[in-house]
């Protein structure tokens, strides 16, 4: 099975495997407790935080481990706005953010927040320029995404970051698709708070993590929580947290010969791409995008059915988040930059890893190609 999913998920590097396995074996102590093996777990626990607050240039005393990114973005909102002045109620977002956070959103809607939802242009992009205009008085925290998870468009978080940072307004930024692809250094970002997941980057599922800035003011979600000081309850995962780390050192040892890889393998399937550049379109901001993912609307042509068609030919793609998948409603970040539902929902994507060669993308093309002539043939 060729597999052009990886911005779903990634398969488990061997090096992220076999440490969990071996710190399984040997760090099996509950970091809480005071006899030396669960002092030896917390002392490797240590020493992961330490290195995940290096990779993005933050204080290792606001690294706090989570389930992945969809609970990492909720407990930092949640946190955040625990810490802001009451006057303030107003949030300032995007349509085209995670189902995390926009689920999370609606929640506090219900519960007496505003939320002010920014437009996007056809690339997907948000404007530093929009953002002064939603900002008010009211303004307790701004939430954009660093990468966007269906197109690949990369927002100015700097520009954002740095406006917000002068009027004292707390920022947060989901960083899921981006870390381990993109260099992140929150201080220059200007962001109080990022999340991260684990299975984005080869290492394994259920485990992510949430930055907050220790000088800015938040408090606990979940109350008289006795781990990651008052974060979040329950045992730390120390297998997978290490596991996680482990994959993270590989992907930013190897980000730039991954960067080159998937810049090559975008600019070859666009070469590939041309003959049926009237079938298919596609979206997201061409320079300003990771490469590494690839959002595309095949005309006339349901996105789930171009999806099974490669799947009957042994080609993984996907036709959005892995999150949205069986829902009934179509893309948000498709709709949001103009398309209709009937056009939303002939969207599909793909994305590389590091296993993905330019034979992948040629025997996608065939099954496309296939795909759209049979249709047409079959409409005509």
């Amino acid at each position: 099975m060729i597999y052009l999913d990886y911005a779903a998920t990634t398969p488990m590097s061997e090096q992220a495997m076999e440490a969990y396995m071996k710190t399984a074996s040997r760090f099996f102590g509950n970091t809480s407790s005071l006899h030396d093996i669960g002092t030896n777990a917390s002392n490797l626990l240590a020493a992961c935080r330490q290195q995940l607050a290096h990779f993005i240039n933050g204080d290792e005393k606001g690294i706090y481990f989570t389930s992945g990114g969809t609970e990492a973005n909720y407990l930092a909102i949640r946190s955040l706005l625990g810490g802001r002045d009451p006057a303030r109620n107003q949030i300032i977002t995007t349509p085209i953010e995670h189902s995390s956070i926009l689920n999370l959103c609606r929640q506090l809607e219900e519960e007496g927040f505003t939320v002010t939802y920014l437009p996007v242009d056809k690339q997907g992009m948000v404007s530093l320029a929009d953002v002064k205009k939603a900002v008010t008085p009211e303004t307790a925290l701004v939430s954009i995404q660093h990468v966007n998870h269906e197109i690949g468009t990369i927002q100015p978080i700097q520009e954002i970051g740095n406006f917000l940072k002068e009027r004292n307004i707390r920022f947060h930024c989901d960083c899921v698709q981006s870390f381990g692809k993109l260099p992140i250094d929150v201080q220059a970002l200007g962001v109080d708070s990022l999340s991260v997941s684990s299975h984005k980057i080869y290492g394994p599922k259920g485990m992510g993590a949430v930055y907050i800035n220790p000088s800015v003011p938040w408090k606990p979600f979940y109350k008289n929580a006795s781990h990651q000081n008052g974060f979040r309850p329950g045992t730390i995962d120390v297998p997978g947290v290490v596991s996680f780390i482990t994959a993270a050192q590989e992907v930013h040892a190897k980000m730039e010969e991954h960067r080159q890889l998937h810049e090559q393998l975008k600019s070859q399937w666009l070469t590939l791409l041309d003959p049926l550049k009237n079938f298919v379109t596609i979206e997201g901001a061409p320079e300003q995008s990771v490469p590494s993912l690839i959002g595309m609307t095949v005309h006339h042509i349901q996105g789930q059915y171009v999806m099974l068609q490669c799947n009957r030919h042994e080609i993984a793609i996907s036709t959005g988040s892995a999150c949205q998948t069986g829902l009934q409603h179509p893309s948000a970040t498709m709709t949001a930059i103009g398309k209709s539902e009937e056009e939303a929902k002939q969207f599909i994507r793909i994305s590389f890893g590091d296993r993905t060669s330019y034979n992948n993308l040629t025997h996608l093309f065939r099954v496309l190609e296939k795909v759209i002539e049979e249709f047409h043939c079959l409409t005509e």
